[in-house]
């Protein structure tokens, strides 16, 4: 089976480097490599046209529009193997990587997506924690990703990480990447729609913590700088989630969702439960944090109401 890695890339040209040497070292040989570049990036174009490619197949593909999401939605275009393996600019895939997904796709034809581990670097330090619930969204509407911490044997799972995702080429079919997803480089849980909408369509989503790459988190150049609070990146993530879960979930689930993300919530999208659980520590900033993901929450629902009502008129 023909592979094809697809790398979105914005101005981190060393991260970038350091990605396409690991390709390099794959035990079984890489037939594409797209990256894809946006037209005002400078440093990734001077970085490229330099860079010795020794033997890896690598292709550009230029984009004019902001965030992942139009990025891979460029690369996809260009995709000629039959699965296609997404990783980011600050991931370093270990040298087994493709030959385990290559074995996975020829081994199970109900295969449409395949994620693993990202190990977590942070300067020296590596995040080694476990656990044994990875990817699962359940039923009530909460999403557990835990890609980073994964151990124990392969399983069947709901939502795969944009580090660490492949899918055959037969599943995607004409599936993009949802443009509605906000933000303007990350759009956290643009992962989400992609893999829930081939498991809708009866393809298996598998996570086998073997399947590894390193991962170095490196700057971002959006509003949204992982750790640090940022009001529009904490909306534009409560608003992605909630809008691809509504749209996943049945009428009744919809509403126990609604219900248990405003009361309850979680500690990254705060309902009046974890609010309450955060304020004695972090006073004035977990208030910040309840109001922008009560705002991420109305924000999706209302655009989910506005795709019904638009979806019910053309029908």
């Amino acid at each position: 089976m023909r592979n094809t890695v697809l790398i979105p890339t914005y101005r981190r040209p060393q991260d970038l480097s350091h990605c396409l040497l690991a390709l390099q070292e794959q035990t079984k040989p890489v037939h594409q490599v797209i990256v894809v570049v946006r037209d005002t990036d400078a440093q990734t174009w001077e970085f490229l046209s330099q860079f010795k490619a020794d033997n890896l197949p690598l292709q550009t593909v230029k984009v004019t529009q902001p965030g992942v999401v139009a990025a891979l939605n460029a690369g996809l275009q260009q995709v000629q193997g039959d699965i296609v393996s997404i990783t980011d600019d600050d991931a370093a895939p270990h040298p087994d990587w493709l030959e385990r997904i290559a074995a996975y796709f020829a081994g199970d034809s109900s295969l449409g997506g395949l994620g693993g581990r990202d190990w977590i670097h942070h300067g020296e330090k590596l995040e080694n924690e476990s656990r044994l619930v990875v990817g699962r969204l359940q039923w009530f509407g909460r999403v557990i990703g835990n890609h980073h911490l994964g151990v124990g044997e392969p399983r069947e799972v709901d939502v795969l990480k944009g580090v660490n995702m492949s899918f055959r080429k037969q599943a995607i079919g004409q599936l993009r990447f949802d443009q509605r997803m906000r933000g303007t480089g990350a759009q956290v849980h643009f992962e989400m729609a992609f893999t829930l909408a081939l498991k809708r369509a009866g393809w298996k989503i598998i996570y086998d913590p073997k399947v590894a790459v390193e991962h170095y988190p490196a700057q971002r150049f959006d509003e949204d700088q992982r750790n640090n609070f940022n009001e529009i990146a904490l909306i534009n993530l409560v608003h992605n989630e909630t809008l691809v879960l509504l749209e996943h979930l049945s009428f009744i689930r919809r509403i126990i969702f609604l219900f248990w993300a405003i009361l309850i919530g979680t500690c990254d999208s705060f309902g009046l439960i974890q609010w309450l659980r955060f304020l004695p520590k972090q006073g004035h900033l977990a208030s910040k944090k309840l109001l922008a993901s009560w705002r991420g929450r109305w924000q999706g629902y209302r655009e989910f109401r506005i795709q019904n009502s638009e979806f019910r008129i053309q029908n």
